[in-house]
């Protein structure tokens, strides 16, 4: 696996405890403990990564250990050789067989995403009754 073009690279033997944060695509392959902020960019996990973290990004690929909590504007993807244990917030995600992945999964629907599907059935449900809060349409 080799980083993006134009990514800051931290490699196999650096270690760093603390507060990462920063404008620009990020490939971890070390080991990096506390919180990675990059709200406008990539970061990428590398296979040889141990990160235990809390992530905030805009997309996140991950190929090797992640433990933490991800915040994900875009999208998650888990390669097949991922260990991540934590929640992921994110809009997207990928996971490939072999990933594993502890921890509860949230999408969140975004506003581009709205805009390409199809129109949504609303049904409007009077709080006092109990039916159901969305039917499928009649075809």
């Amino acid at each position: 696996m080799k980083p993006a073009e134009g990514s800051t690279v931290i490699g196999k033997s650096v270690v760093i405890r603390g507060e990462l944060s920063g404008n620009e695509d990020l490939y971890i392959d070390g080991d990096v403990e506390g919180t990675v902020t990059l709200p406008e960019s990539r970061l990428t996990i590398g296979p040889n990564a141990r990160v235990k973290a809390d992530v905030s990004v805009r997309d996140l690929i991950v190929f090797g250990h992640l433990t933490g909590n991800v915040k994900a504007t875009g999208r998650v993807d888990l390669r097949q050789s991922a260990v991540v244990k934590g929640d992921i917030l994110a809009g997207r995600l990928s996971i490939e067989e072999s990933a594993v992945l502890t921890g509860r999964v949230e999408l969140k629907v975004t506003a581009e995403a709205v805009k390409s599907s199809a129109p949504a059935v609303a049904v409007h449900v009077p709080e006092e009754t109990s039916a159901p809060l969305f039917t499928q349409p009649k075809a």
